[in-house]
Protein backbone atom coordinates (compact mmCIF):
# COMPACT_ATOMS: atom_id res chain seq x y z
CA UNK A 1 0.00 0.00 0.00
CA UNK A 2 1.24 2.84 -1.19
CA UNK A 3 2.09 5.96 1.73
CA UNK A 4 1.51 9.68 1.63
CA UNK A 5 1.23 12.97 3.84
CA UNK A 6 -2.75 13.43 4.22
CA UNK A 7 -1.60 17.09 5.35
CA UNK A 8 -4.64 19.45 3.54
CA UNK A 9 -7.22 17.27 3.49
CA UNK A 10 -10.32 18.12 5.23
CA UNK A 11 -13.11 15.88 6.77
CA UNK A 12 -12.93 13.00 9.36
CA UNK A 13 -9.79 10.97 7.18
CA UNK A 14 -9.15 7.23 8.72
CA UNK A 15 -6.01 6.25 7.28
CA UNK A 16 -5.00 2.54 7.40
CA UNK A 17 -2.97 3.30 10.25
CA UNK A 18 -6.70 3.79 12.01
CA UNK A 19 -7.82 1.45 14.38
CA UNK A 20 -10.94 1.63 12.39
CA UNK A 21 -9.48 1.41 9.15
CA UNK A 22 -10.44 -2.37 8.36
CA UNK A 23 -14.25 -1.80 9.24
CA UNK A 24 -14.30 1.78 7.47
CA UNK A 25 -12.55 0.13 4.28
CA UNK A 26 -15.72 -2.47 3.83
CA UNK A 27 -18.50 -2.04 1.64
CA UNK A 28 -22.05 -3.93 1.59
CA UNK A 29 -20.88 -6.96 -0.71
CA UNK A 30 -18.04 -8.74 1.14
CA UNK A 31 -17.08 -10.27 -1.88
CA UNK A 32 -15.29 -7.10 -2.18
CA UNK A 33 -11.98 -6.73 -0.30
CA UNK A 34 -10.14 -3.34 -1.53
CA UNK A 35 -7.81 -1.48 0.55
CA UNK A 36 -8.38 2.63 -0.41
CA UNK A 37 -5.31 4.81 0.56
CA UNK A 38 -7.26 6.53 3.04
CA UNK A 39 -11.19 7.38 3.67
CA UNK A 40 -12.26 10.97 4.26
CA UNK A 41 -15.73 11.43 5.21
CA UNK A 42 -16.99 14.57 4.55
CA UNK A 43 -18.69 17.08 6.81
CA UNK A 44 -20.09 19.32 3.84
CA UNK A 45 -19.57 20.11 -0.01
CA UNK A 46 -16.62 22.31 0.46
CA UNK A 47 -14.56 19.79 2.19
CA UNK A 48 -15.83 17.35 -0.99
CA UNK A 49 -14.53 20.00 -3.21
CA UNK A 50 -11.27 19.89 -0.92
CA UNK A 51 -11.31 16.15 -1.35
CA UNK A 52 -10.83 16.47 -5.06
CA UNK A 53 -8.96 18.92 -5.37
CA UNK A 54 -6.28 17.28 -3.20
CA UNK A 55 -6.68 13.89 -5.06
CA UNK A 56 -5.96 16.06 -8.06
CA UNK A 57 -3.20 18.00 -7.11
CA UNK A 58 -1.20 14.72 -5.84
CA UNK A 59 -2.17 12.52 -9.13
CA UNK A 60 -4.41 10.22 -6.72
CA UNK A 61 -6.95 8.11 -7.95
CA UNK A 62 -10.61 8.78 -6.41
CA UNK A 63 -13.58 6.80 -5.71
CA UNK A 64 -17.17 8.00 -4.58
CA UNK A 65 -19.11 6.21 -2.24
CA UNK A 66 -22.21 7.11 -0.47
CA UNK A 67 -23.87 4.24 0.20
CA UNK A 68 -21.13 1.70 -0.59
CA UNK A 69 -24.14 -0.38 -1.75
CA UNK A 70 -22.38 -0.90 -5.83
CA UNK A 71 -22.37 -4.84 -6.04
CA UNK A 72 -18.76 -4.44 -8.12
CA UNK A 73 -17.28 -2.61 -5.46
CA UNK A 74 -16.49 0.39 -7.65
CA UNK A 75 -17.14 2.82 -4.96
CA UNK A 76 -14.01 1.97 -3.35
CA UNK A 77 -10.49 0.73 -4.69
CA UNK A 78 -6.88 -0.06 -4.38
CA UNK A 79 -4.42 2.72 -3.30
CA UNK A 80 -7.30 5.41 -4.28
CA UNK A 81 -8.93 7.74 -2.40
CA UNK A 82 -12.36 7.35 -1.26
CA UNK A 83 -14.55 10.16 -0.89
CA UNK A 84 -17.64 9.39 1.76
CA UNK A 85 -20.51 11.02 2.28
CA UNK A 86 -22.26 9.66 4.73
CA UNK A 87 -21.90 12.43 7.18
CA UNK A 88 -23.73 14.47 4.61
CA UNK A 89 -27.18 13.84 5.77
CA UNK A 90 -29.50 16.47 5.74
CA UNK A 91 -32.94 16.68 4.32
CA UNK A 92 -35.60 19.50 4.21
CA UNK A 93 -38.77 19.63 2.64
CA UNK A 94 -40.79 22.59 0.48
CA UNK A 95 -44.78 21.56 1.70
CA UNK A 96 -45.81 24.89 -0.12
CA UNK A 97 -43.81 23.89 -3.70
CA UNK A 98 -43.95 19.71 -2.59
CA UNK A 99 -40.29 19.61 -3.03
CA UNK A 100 -37.64 17.46 -1.04
CA UNK A 101 -33.46 18.52 -1.05
CA UNK A 102 -31.66 16.06 0.35
CA UNK A 103 -27.88 15.97 0.45
CA UNK A 104 -25.52 13.39 -1.12
CA UNK A 105 -24.85 11.06 1.89
CA UNK A 106 -28.97 10.24 2.31
CA UNK A 107 -29.85 6.98 2.37
CA UNK A 108 -33.38 5.55 1.43
CA UNK A 109 -33.96 4.47 5.75
CA UNK A 110 -33.21 8.42 6.28
CA UNK A 111 -35.12 9.59 3.50
CA UNK A 112 -38.50 7.14 3.94
CA UNK A 113 -38.04 8.29 7.50
CA UNK A 114 -38.45 11.92 7.21
CA UNK A 115 -40.92 11.95 4.36
CA UNK A 116 -43.22 9.64 6.17
CA UNK A 117 -43.29 11.53 9.13
CA UNK A 118 -45.14 13.81 7.07
CA UNK A 119 -47.97 11.51 5.00
CA UNK A 120 -45.50 11.58 2.10
CA UNK A 121 -44.37 7.95 0.19
CA UNK A 122 -41.29 7.82 -1.84
CA UNK A 123 -39.93 5.97 -5.36
CA UNK A 124 -37.11 5.34 -3.50
CA UNK A 125 -35.27 1.44 -3.33
CA UNK A 126 -35.94 -1.48 -1.02
CA UNK A 127 -32.43 -1.74 0.70
CA UNK A 128 -32.65 0.72 3.79
CA UNK A 129 -28.69 1.55 3.32
CA UNK A 130 -28.38 2.23 0.24
CA UNK A 131 -27.71 5.42 -0.74
CA UNK A 132 -29.85 8.03 -2.54
CA UNK A 133 -27.84 9.45 -4.91
CA UNK A 134 -26.43 6.60 -6.78
CA UNK A 135 -29.52 4.56 -6.71
CA UNK A 136 -30.81 7.54 -8.61
CA UNK A 137 -28.05 8.10 -10.98
CA UNK A 138 -28.86 4.31 -11.96
CA UNK A 139 -32.25 5.04 -12.53
CA UNK A 140 -33.75 3.93 -9.76
CA UNK A 141 -35.89 0.80 -9.20
CA UNK A 142 -37.90 0.78 -6.55
CA UNK A 143 -41.52 -1.21 -5.40
CA UNK A 144 -42.92 1.61 -6.32
CA UNK A 145 -42.42 2.91 -9.78
CA UNK A 146 -45.17 0.85 -11.86
CA UNK A 147 -47.12 3.73 -9.87
CA UNK A 148 -44.59 6.51 -9.11
CA UNK A 149 -41.92 6.15 -11.58
CA UNK A 150 -38.41 5.27 -11.12
CA UNK A 151 -36.37 7.49 -8.89
CA UNK A 152 -34.68 9.96 -11.51
CA UNK A 153 -38.30 10.72 -12.53
CA UNK A 154 -38.52 13.08 -10.21
CA UNK A 155 -35.73 14.63 -9.76
CA UNK A 156 -35.99 18.22 -10.13
CA UNK A 157 -32.18 19.32 -9.93
CA UNK A 158 -29.26 19.26 -8.36
CA UNK A 159 -25.22 20.35 -7.31
CA UNK A 160 -22.49 18.59 -8.15
CA UNK A 161 -18.78 19.18 -7.52
CA UNK A 162 -16.74 18.86 -10.78
CA UNK A 163 -13.74 17.84 -11.78
CA UNK A 164 -11.89 20.93 -10.59
CA UNK A 165 -13.41 21.11 -7.26
CA UNK A 166 -16.57 23.41 -8.68
CA UNK A 167 -19.61 23.84 -7.97
CA UNK A 168 -22.35 23.33 -10.71
CA UNK A 169 -26.13 22.81 -10.87
CA UNK A 170 -27.96 20.99 -13.49
CA UNK A 171 -32.06 20.98 -14.22
CA UNK A 172 -33.93 20.96 -17.53
CA UNK A 173 -32.99 24.49 -18.34
CA UNK A 174 -29.07 25.00 -16.81
CA UNK A 175 -26.91 22.05 -18.03
CA UNK A 176 -29.36 20.00 -19.09
CA UNK A 177 -27.41 17.52 -20.72
CA UNK A 178 -25.54 16.72 -17.05
CA UNK A 179 -28.75 16.72 -15.92
CA UNK A 180 -30.16 13.76 -18.64
CA UNK A 181 -27.10 11.78 -17.71
CA UNK A 182 -27.42 11.80 -14.61
CA UNK A 183 -30.65 10.43 -14.26
CA UNK A 184 -29.73 6.73 -15.82
CA UNK A 185 -26.77 7.30 -16.52
CA UNK A 186 -24.63 5.34 -13.80
CA UNK A 187 -23.16 7.00 -10.52
CA UNK A 188 -19.50 8.16 -10.49
CA UNK A 189 -18.63 8.97 -14.08
CA UNK A 190 -19.47 13.37 -14.00
CA UNK A 191 -18.79 14.23 -10.48
CA UNK A 192 -20.23 14.05 -6.63
CA UNK A 193 -23.36 15.02 -6.56
CA UNK A 194 -23.88 17.14 -3.09
CA UNK A 195 -27.71 17.72 -2.97
CA UNK A 196 -30.60 16.71 -5.26
CA UNK A 197 -33.70 18.12 -5.31
CA UNK A 198 -36.89 15.92 -5.96
CA UNK A 199 -40.69 16.66 -6.61
CA UNK A 200 -42.82 14.96 -4.29
CA UNK A 201 -45.73 12.72 -4.44
CA UNK A 202 -49.01 13.40 -3.31
CA UNK A 203 -49.36 11.79 0.44
CA UNK A 204 -50.52 8.44 0.95
CA UNK A 205 -52.27 6.93 4.25
CA UNK A 206 -50.96 3.41 3.96
CA UNK A 207 -50.77 0.89 1.09
CA UNK A 208 -51.18 -3.27 0.96
CA UNK A 209 -47.85 -5.07 1.62
CA UNK A 210 -48.26 -8.10 -0.44
CA UNK A 211 -46.27 -11.35 -0.07
CA UNK A 212 -46.87 -14.82 -2.17
CA UNK A 213 -44.78 -17.57 -0.98
CA UNK A 214 -44.66 -21.26 -2.40
CA UNK A 215 -42.72 -23.33 0.34
CA UNK A 216 -40.96 -26.49 -1.15
CA UNK A 217 -41.27 -25.67 -5.03
CA UNK A 218 -39.55 -28.12 -7.13
CA UNK A 219 -37.83 -26.66 -10.64
CA UNK A 220 -41.07 -27.13 -12.26
CA UNK A 221 -43.28 -25.19 -10.41
CA UNK A 222 -40.63 -22.55 -10.03
CA UNK A 223 -40.82 -22.55 -13.76
CA UNK A 224 -44.70 -21.84 -13.99
CA UNK A 225 -44.36 -19.08 -11.87
CA UNK A 226 -42.04 -17.59 -13.84
CA UNK A 227 -44.60 -18.03 -16.55
CA UNK A 228 -47.65 -16.91 -14.62
CA UNK A 229 -45.99 -13.88 -13.29
CA UNK A 230 -44.76 -12.83 -16.97
CA UNK A 231 -48.58 -13.67 -17.94
CA UNK A 232 -49.90 -11.49 -14.94
CA UNK A 233 -47.56 -8.62 -15.44
CA UNK A 234 -48.86 -7.75 -18.73
CA UNK A 235 -52.15 -7.05 -17.60
CA UNK A 236 -50.49 -5.72 -14.00
CA UNK A 237 -52.68 -2.72 -12.13
CA UNK A 238 -50.02 -0.06 -12.46
CA UNK A 239 -50.73 0.55 -8.47
CA UNK A 240 -48.70 -2.22 -7.66
CA UNK A 241 -45.08 -3.28 -8.23
CA UNK A 242 -43.97 -6.70 -7.26
CA UNK A 243 -39.60 -8.78 -6.98
CA UNK A 244 -41.18 -12.17 -8.17
CA UNK A 245 -38.24 -15.01 -7.00
CA UNK A 246 -37.41 -18.46 -6.86
CA UNK A 247 -34.61 -19.65 -5.01
CA UNK A 248 -32.15 -22.19 -3.65
CA UNK A 249 -31.33 -22.10 -0.45
CA UNK A 250 -29.71 -24.17 2.55
CA UNK A 251 -32.33 -24.04 4.88
CA UNK A 252 -35.31 -24.17 2.39
CA UNK A 253 -34.49 -25.59 -0.65
CA UNK A 254 -35.89 -24.64 -3.88
CA UNK A 255 -38.72 -22.05 -3.46
CA UNK A 256 -40.71 -19.39 -4.30
CA UNK A 257 -41.63 -15.56 -2.63
CA UNK A 258 -43.03 -12.65 -4.32
CA UNK A 259 -43.06 -9.17 -2.56
CA UNK A 260 -44.43 -5.72 -3.18
CA UNK A 261 -46.64 -2.92 -2.53
CA UNK A 262 -49.98 -2.14 -3.90
CA UNK A 263 -51.43 1.70 -3.93
CA UNK A 264 -54.54 0.74 -2.36
CA UNK A 265 -56.82 -1.34 0.17
CA UNK A 266 -56.04 -4.92 0.49
CA UNK A 267 -59.57 -5.97 -1.33
CA UNK A 268 -58.04 -4.67 -4.64
CA UNK A 269 -54.79 -5.87 -3.94
CA UNK A 270 -56.12 -9.69 -3.58
CA UNK A 271 -58.11 -8.70 -6.93
CA UNK A 272 -55.13 -7.85 -8.40
CA UNK A 273 -52.18 -10.89 -7.46
CA UNK A 274 -55.08 -13.40 -8.28
CA UNK A 275 -53.62 -14.86 -10.96
CA UNK A 276 -50.37 -15.45 -8.94
CA UNK A 277 -52.33 -17.73 -6.64
CA UNK A 278 -53.66 -20.66 -8.65
CA UNK A 279 -50.40 -23.00 -8.63
CA UNK A 280 -51.28 -24.85 -5.41
CA UNK A 281 -49.77 -24.71 -2.02
CA UNK A 282 -49.92 -21.29 -1.60
CA UNK A 283 -49.59 -19.23 1.09
CA UNK A 284 -50.21 -15.24 0.70
CA UNK A 285 -50.38 -12.06 2.97
CA UNK A 286 -51.68 -8.65 2.82
CA UNK A 287 -51.12 -5.96 5.44
CA UNK A 288 -52.36 -2.79 5.23
CA UNK A 289 -50.18 -0.12 6.75
CA UNK A 290 -48.56 2.51 6.57
CA UNK A 291 -45.73 3.54 3.74
CA UNK A 292 -42.77 3.55 6.57
CA UNK A 293 -44.74 0.23 8.11
CA UNK A 294 -43.87 -1.58 4.61
CA UNK A 295 -40.47 0.03 3.53
CA UNK A 296 -39.49 -1.12 7.16
CA UNK A 297 -40.70 -4.26 7.06
CA UNK A 298 -39.19 -5.01 3.58
CA UNK A 299 -35.90 -3.46 4.70
CA UNK A 300 -35.83 -5.64 7.47
CA UNK A 301 -34.89 -8.78 5.33
CA UNK A 302 -31.86 -6.94 4.43
CA UNK A 303 -28.71 -8.60 6.33
CA UNK A 304 -26.06 -5.81 7.19
CA UNK A 305 -24.04 -7.23 4.82
CA UNK A 306 -23.51 -10.26 2.52
CA UNK A 307 -20.88 -11.95 0.27
CA UNK A 308 -22.56 -12.43 -3.46
CA UNK A 309 -21.91 -12.26 -6.50
CA UNK A 310 -24.82 -11.22 -9.76
CA UNK A 311 -25.51 -10.77 -13.05
CA UNK A 312 -28.57 -9.03 -14.36
CA UNK A 313 -30.76 -8.60 -17.92
CA UNK A 314 -33.47 -7.20 -19.04
CA UNK A 315 -36.91 -9.25 -20.51
CA UNK A 316 -38.72 -7.29 -23.80
CA UNK A 317 -40.18 -10.23 -25.08
CA UNK A 318 -42.70 -13.09 -23.35
CA UNK A 319 -40.32 -16.08 -22.75
CA UNK A 320 -41.56 -19.83 -23.69
CA UNK A 321 -42.53 -22.30 -21.00
CA UNK A 322 -39.14 -23.71 -22.10
CA UNK A 323 -36.85 -20.45 -21.47
CA UNK A 324 -38.78 -20.79 -18.03
CA UNK A 325 -37.87 -24.22 -17.73
CA UNK A 326 -34.22 -23.61 -18.28
CA UNK A 327 -34.20 -20.20 -16.16
CA UNK A 328 -35.46 -22.06 -13.16
CA UNK A 329 -32.52 -24.71 -13.78
CA UNK A 330 -29.90 -21.75 -13.46
CA UNK A 331 -30.31 -22.21 -9.86
CA UNK A 332 -30.84 -26.08 -9.21
CA UNK A 333 -27.88 -26.29 -7.84
CA UNK A 334 -25.89 -24.15 -5.76
CA UNK A 335 -21.86 -23.51 -6.81
CA UNK A 336 -19.35 -24.48 -3.72
CA UNK A 337 -19.81 -22.58 -0.70
CA UNK A 338 -23.25 -20.86 -1.35
CA UNK A 339 -25.43 -20.86 0.82
CA UNK A 340 -28.28 -19.21 -1.46
CA UNK A 341 -29.24 -18.65 -5.04
CA UNK A 342 -31.96 -17.05 -6.64
CA UNK A 343 -33.46 -15.62 -10.36
CA UNK A 344 -35.08 -12.33 -9.52
CA UNK A 345 -37.67 -10.74 -11.50
CA UNK A 346 -38.20 -6.99 -10.74
CA UNK A 347 -41.53 -5.62 -12.54
CA UNK A 348 -41.18 -3.05 -14.72
CA UNK A 349 -44.31 -1.16 -16.88
CA UNK A 350 -46.64 1.21 -15.46
CA UNK A 351 -45.54 5.13 -15.11
CA UNK A 352 -41.89 3.83 -16.01
CA UNK A 353 -43.01 3.08 -19.69
CA UNK A 354 -45.01 6.45 -19.97
CA UNK A 355 -41.82 8.35 -19.90
CA UNK A 356 -40.26 8.60 -23.54
CA UNK A 357 -36.76 6.09 -23.93
CA UNK A 358 -34.65 9.94 -24.65
CA UNK A 359 -35.91 11.53 -22.23
CA UNK A 360 -33.42 10.32 -19.50
CA UNK A 361 -30.10 8.26 -19.84
CA UNK A 362 -32.54 5.47 -18.21
CA UNK A 363 -32.45 3.44 -21.66
CA UNK A 364 -35.00 0.75 -20.82
CA UNK A 365 -38.03 1.94 -20.61
CA UNK A 366 -39.32 -0.94 -22.83
CA UNK A 367 -38.80 -3.53 -21.25
CA UNK A 368 -41.18 -5.57 -18.60
CA UNK A 369 -38.79 -6.83 -16.12
CA UNK A 370 -35.00 -7.03 -15.05
CA UNK A 371 -33.79 -10.63 -14.42
CA UNK A 372 -31.62 -10.67 -11.66
CA UNK A 373 -29.26 -13.91 -11.06
CA UNK A 374 -27.11 -14.09 -7.44
CA UNK A 375 -25.30 -16.52 -5.10
CA UNK A 376 -24.84 -15.55 -1.82
CA UNK A 377 -21.55 -17.23 -0.44
CA UNK A 378 -19.78 -18.08 2.64
CA UNK A 379 -16.40 -19.39 0.81
CA UNK A 380 -15.16 -20.48 -2.18
CA UNK A 381 -15.29 -16.85 -4.34
CA UNK A 382 -13.98 -18.36 -7.55
CA UNK A 383 -16.31 -21.18 -7.39
CA UNK A 384 -19.07 -18.78 -7.12
CA UNK A 385 -17.64 -16.52 -9.95
CA UNK A 386 -17.32 -18.69 -12.24
CA UNK A 387 -21.02 -20.27 -11.59
CA UNK A 388 -22.35 -16.63 -12.33
CA UNK A 389 -19.70 -16.34 -15.52
CA UNK A 390 -21.69 -19.42 -16.49
CA UNK A 391 -25.34 -19.44 -15.95
CA UNK A 392 -25.26 -15.96 -16.98
CA UNK A 393 -24.34 -16.75 -20.66
CA UNK A 394 -28.17 -18.55 -20.87
CA UNK A 395 -29.44 -15.75 -18.74
CA UNK A 396 -27.70 -12.88 -21.56
CA UNK A 397 -29.28 -15.05 -24.49
CA UNK A 398 -32.91 -14.17 -23.29
CA UNK A 399 -32.31 -10.66 -22.29
CA UNK A 400 -30.98 -7.88 -23.55
CA UNK A 401 -28.49 -5.26 -21.80
CA UNK A 402 -27.85 -5.42 -17.83
CA UNK A 403 -29.01 -2.54 -15.05
CA UNK A 404 -26.51 -0.23 -14.42
CA UNK A 405 -27.16 -0.69 -10.61
CA UNK A 406 -27.01 -4.29 -10.69
CA UNK A 407 -23.16 -4.01 -12.38
CA UNK A 408 -21.57 -7.28 -13.75
CA UNK A 409 -17.78 -7.05 -14.01
CA UNK A 410 -18.24 -9.91 -16.39
CA UNK A 411 -19.58 -7.84 -19.37
CA UNK A 412 -17.92 -7.68 -22.76
CA UNK A 413 -19.22 -4.64 -23.89
CA UNK A 414 -20.80 -3.06 -20.32
CA UNK A 415 -21.00 0.74 -21.84
CA UNK A 416 -23.68 -0.92 -24.82
CA UNK A 417 -25.04 -3.18 -22.38
CA UNK A 418 -25.73 -0.57 -19.49
CA UNK A 419 -26.90 2.34 -21.70
CA UNK A 420 -27.99 0.94 -25.29
CA UNK A 421 -27.96 3.79 -27.57
CA UNK A 422 -27.78 6.13 -25.16
CA UNK A 423 -23.49 5.45 -25.32
CA UNK A 424 -23.08 7.84 -27.69
CA UNK A 425 -24.55 10.96 -26.37
CA UNK A 426 -23.15 9.74 -22.49
CA UNK A 427 -19.49 9.91 -23.90
CA UNK A 428 -20.21 13.36 -24.71
CA UNK A 429 -21.81 14.44 -21.67
CA UNK A 430 -18.03 12.89 -19.80
CA UNK A 431 -15.94 14.54 -21.88
CA UNK A 432 -17.63 17.84 -21.54
CA UNK A 433 -17.77 17.56 -17.61
CA UNK A 434 -14.88 15.70 -16.83
CA UNK A 435 -11.89 15.98 -19.88
CA UNK A 436 -9.03 14.92 -17.51
CA UNK A 437 -11.57 11.58 -16.49
CA UNK A 438 -11.04 12.19 -12.90
CA UNK A 439 -13.90 10.41 -12.16
CA UNK A 440 -13.45 6.58 -13.17
CA UNK A 441 -13.83 2.94 -12.40
CA UNK A 442 -13.55 0.19 -13.91
CA UNK A 443 -16.54 0.09 -16.04
CA UNK A 444 -17.00 4.23 -16.00
CA UNK A 445 -17.95 5.83 -19.31
CA UNK A 446 -14.98 6.64 -21.55
CA UNK A 447 -12.16 4.51 -19.69
CA UNK A 448 -9.00 4.51 -20.71
CA UNK A 449 -6.70 6.52 -17.38
CA UNK A 450 -4.63 4.39 -15.09
CA UNK A 451 -7.16 4.61 -12.43
CA UNK A 452 -9.66 2.74 -13.64
CA UNK A 453 -8.32 -0.80 -13.55
CA UNK A 454 -7.88 -0.23 -9.18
Amino acid sequence: MSTCSFDGLTGRVVTPDDPFYHEARQVYNRAVNRFPLAIVYCRNSSEVSNAVLWARKRDICLRIRSGGHNYEGYSTGNDVLDIDLSEMNHISIDEENRTLTVEGGVNNRQLYEFVSSRGYPFPGGTCPSVGVSGFVMGGGWGLSCRYLGLGCDSLLNFTMVNSEGSFITASSEENPDLYWACRGGGGGNYGIIVSMTFRLPKKVDKITLVEIMYPAADQEKQAYFLLAWQEWLEHADPRITLVGRIFNSQEEGLSILSRGFFYGPPEAALGSIAPLLELGGVKYRLKYVTFIEAVTIIGSFYPPFEAFLSASGFVKRELTECECLKLAGLINKRPTGSIYTALSLYALGGRVSEVPTDSTAFYYRDARYIVWLNTVFENSKGENALWVARQSGYLSSVTTGSYVNFPYGGLPCYLEEYYGSHVCRLKKVRKEYDPCKIFTYPQAIGNSCRCSHL
